[in-house]
């Protein structure tokens, strides 16, 4: 499962990351990281991700209109949001947007990994 992670936060890039390649999930593979939707964009027709994490609130290219962007171009992919933002109308916006999931910062290391652990499944 190949995972594109973007956040406009390089802490938080890294933080995901690392839960992500720790061995608590060997079938994940980062392929790239983006630090805001026009790179994501970009990245993701190099790389093809399977599975992509998504901030909502990032300079260049929102989250919001990143995934999609995203979800026209890779279909298949699986988008999780990873956000502080937690109303229950933004979630709304981006599941008919594209996503698939929802993760609410700051997450414990588990909700994350569960969160992604449904994604792949």
């Amino acid at each position: 499962m190949k995972l594109l992670i973007v956040d406009d936060s390089m802490v938080m890039r890294n933080h995901i990351a690392r839960l992500s390649s720790d061995g608590s999930l060997p079938e994940v593979e980062i392929v790239g990281l983006a630090a805001n939707g026009r790179d994501a964009v970009a990245q993701a027709r190099r790389r093809g991700p399977d599975c992509i994490t998504m901030d909502l609130t990032m300079p260049e290219m929102d989250g919001e209109a990143c995934i999609g962007e995203l979800a026209r171009l890779l279909p298949r992919a699986r988008i999780l949001v990873v956000s502080a933002l937690s109303d229950k109308a933004t979630a709304l916006r981006a599941i008919r947007r594209g996503a698939h999931g929802f993760v609410h910062k700051p997450f414990t290391e588990e909700q994350l990994r569960q969160a992604l652990r449904e994604l792949m499944s």
